[in-house]
């Protein structure tokens, strides 16, 4: 499950990285000013559930997809699918205790959001995550897939943006449970440092602030995550498309050649394609060129995001023709 807009869909982005640092450093500034004043804001239940129309869309489902993520129920009165869907929505909202907010959005009086979102048909599911909307089913969907897809979507909010949820006041004893403001870390310089070069077109400085990060955090998911994004744009920066392609559909057995289409490939967002392109590589070739390909890929399947289910089909692949 990933953001459309973001790299790991496909194609890479740079404000892809630039949207969950900001939209991380939002969510610290929250816990931050809620720890200062003395705690977060809780909630009722019934505020886990809120109804909105194309005048409040960016107030109340843009703005707050930084601080949670915002679950949109696309129905009408009419649809009798959605009077099954939009209770087990709305008890979902109050079980999951805050970690994501449920938006309702009537499609006959806002058609100017139904068509925003090319919605076809309803009841239509979609989520808003530091402002990048995805998909997440349409029809009556069994509950045990719907959870199955909300622990996704509610993962991906932690772990790509920091969102934690929002407070709930539930019975009054709860005040004060929620998790302390993390302090600043230690590499917000570093990492804004990054985003900064990225934003300037400076790929080889982005670079260079990412590798500092990860030189004492080598497990630092979002240095991890720009690393490979900036390297991989930096290598395709100067390339000419047309002459790589030439090249690798001339020479198929020329390791260097197809390391760099399969770089074009993702940059293109031909996902797939560039997997498969290498996983070939690796498949037909030995010792260093079979290393380098197989490096390559590795460091492909970092800028898409390991829990994406291309990665996932592709390491299989790969497993297959090492082993």
């Amino acid at each position: 499950m990933q953001p459309r807009n973001m790299s790991m869909s496909g194609v890479v982005d740079l404000a892809a990285v630039k949207a969950a640092g900001e939209a991380k450093a939002k969510a610290e500034q929250v816990r931050a000013e809620a720890a200062r004043t003395g705690g977060p804001a809780a909630v009722p239940p019934s505020a886990l559930v809120i109804d909105v129309d194309e005048a409040g869309f960016e107030r109340d489902v843009i703005q707050r997809s930084a601080e949670v993520p915002v679950v949109l129920d696309f129905w009408a009165e009419w649809c009798e699918p959605c009077k099954q869907l939009g209770p087990l929505l709305e008890r979902l909202a109050v079980e999951y205790n805050g970690r994501f907010l449920l938006a309702k959005i009537d499609v006959d009086a806002n058609q100017m959001l139904m068509q925003q979102f090319g919605i076809q048909g309803i009841p239509a599911v979609f989520a808003v995550v530091a402002g990048q909307a995805l998909p997440l089913f349409q029809g009556a969907v069994p509950e045990a897939q719907i959870r199955e897809t909300l622990d996704q979507l509610i993962m991906v909010g932690e772990e790509r943006f920091g969102l934690t949820g929002i407070a709930v006041d539930a019975d009054a004893d709860t005040e004060g449970a929620a998790a302390p403001a993390r302090p600043a870390g230690p590499y917000d310089a570093l990492l804004e440092a990054a985003m900064s070069a990225l934003d300037a077109g400076d790929l080889a400085g982005a670079v260079q602030a990412y590798k500092n990060v990860l030189a004492d955090d080598p497990a630092h998911p979002e240095a991890k995550l720009g690393l490979a994004q900036a390297e991989l744009l930096a290598r395709v920066q100067d390339l000419d498309p047309a002459a790589v392609r030439k090249n690798a559909a001339d020479a198929p057995a020329d390791v260097a050649a197809q390391i760099a289409a399969a770089d074009l490939d993702l940059v293109g967002g031909h996902v797939q394609d560039a997997f498969g392109r290498l996983v070939e590589t690796v498949r037909r070739t030995a010792g260093e060129d079979r290393d380098a390909a197989r490096l390559r890929l590795l460091e492909l399947f970092e800028v898409i995001g390991v829990d994406d289910p291309r990665v996932t089909t592709a390491r299989q692949a790969l497993a297959r023709v090492l082993f």
